[in-house]
């Protein structure tokens, strides 16, 4: 049963490259890992149930037997005061066996509370063992998980300012200067495609202005 731990403790004390190496999900692992753990200290806390129940019940059958002895210790003297000799030595044979039980009774419950103290403790170091455990297991997921974030922005990274991508950009430039010339050469087409009455009124226009600016300049004197 307590056996477990030790495994569990060098699996884990070889932390996350001897599972990576193995192709093993450390963070599944890891979480499996804590649930056997969890399982042998409920496998671990009945039995220090049991243990305990036991030894109480021997501790309780002592204590009968002790009490026995006494009474049959008593009669006898009461046996005695009373001049019943015959009573008084039937007491005495019957507390003698008795006194034989209740020595047999207090050994097994001593060896019962050693027995219940060990597994008491051990319950313990792998309550102990399975804190610590779940801490560094904490720990590792954390670590697991940075490196899968880092493996992944450096995967991305790497595509950035590849061959690839330049081409690809160097393909949207040339889309795009040639989106630029065929704007031009539709304003180009648009000027020539002018009528020769189109030309005559924009000279008109133009005409119009400048005997404007000329009346404007003769005013101001500037002329």
């Amino acid at each position: 049963m307590f056996q477990f731990f030790k495994r569990v403790k060098t699996v884990v004390g070889s932390e996350l490259n001897a599972m990576l190496d193995k192709a093993e999900d450390p963070v599944k692992m890891l979480d499996q890992f804590m649930r056997e753990m969890e399982s042998d200290i409920r496998e671990a806390e009945t039995s220090v149930a049991k243990q305990i129940a036991n030894e109480k019940m021997l501790k309780r059958k002592s204590d009968d037997a002790k009490a026995l002895v006494e009474k049959r210790q008593q009669q006898a003297e009461k046996a005695i005061e009373a001049g019943n000799e015959d009573l008084a030595r039937r007491a005495l044979e019957d507390k003698n066996s008795q006194q034989q039980q209740a020595n047999m009774l207090l050994e097994s419950w001593e060896r019962a509370k050693r027995d219940a103290d060990q597994l008491r403790d051990k319950l313990d170091e792998m309550k102990k063992e399975y804190q610590e455990m779940q801490l560094k297991k904490d720990a590792l997921k954390a670590r697991a998980e940075s490196a899968k974030t880092r493996t992944k922005m450096n995967r991305a990274m790497s595509n950035i300012g590849t061959d690839e991508s330049r081409r690809g950009f160097e393909r949207m430039e040339e889309k795009v200067m040639r989106f630029e010339a065929e704007a031009e050469t539709s304003e180009d087409l648009s000027s020539s495609s002018k009528s020769l009455d189109d030309e005559f009124e924009d000279l008109d226009k133009n005409s119009g202005v400048d005997d404007e600016l000329a009346a404007l300049k003769k005013k101001m004197g500037k002329e």
